[in-house]
């Protein structure tokens, strides 16, 4: 089954932008487009964030999640990523779709209105139970933490 994930549009959108779409046949995202207030530009110095209107509302269906991930050609050629990447919107949130960018590089980077800024993933969730227990089974790995399985 192939999800359906309903979008309206917010009240000040520019309803001219394309709709979230796949660029290719191949592509696990659609790419998700900025929709600024006034068809205006706006400009991240290096370190700063902000959020990114999109003009949209999604409807994503129970058992799935939308995940909002950087589009690679932005964060290699202008440094630009998402710092929750991936970004989670639930199948119960109706509010504006925003994305939050970051310019982790050393120069401003401009975002006009209508750029691609980041890509849409559809993913099915489970979600789990939560019980509490005295004791957990014993492993290999065990408590070993961040880079305790050794590199290469």
């Amino acid at each position: 089954m192939t999800p359906v994930i309903r979008i309206a549009w917010t009240e000040d959108a520019d309803r001219s932008l394309p709709l979230p779409a796949y660029e290719t046949s191949g592509a696990a995202g659609a790419d998700i487009r900025a929709n600024l207030p006034d068809r205006a530009s706006l400009t991240l110095a290096p370190g700063e964030r902000a959020l990114i209107p999109t003009g949209l509302r999604v409807e994503v269906p129970d058992g799935f999640e939308m995940q909002l991930r950087p589009r690679s050609g932005l964060a290699l050629k202008k440094g630009l990523s998402l710092p929750n990447t991936p970004g989670t919107i639930d199948s119960d949130y109706r509010g504006p779709l925003g994305v939050i960018l970051i310019n982790l590089g050393q120069a401003p980077v401009t975002i006009e209105h209508g750029d691609r800024i980041a890509q849409a993933v559809i993913a099915p969730v489970l979600q789990a139970s939560f019980e509490l227990s005295e004791t957990l089974t014993e492993t290999q790995r065990g408590a070993g933490g961040f880079g305790s399985t050794g590199q290469g």
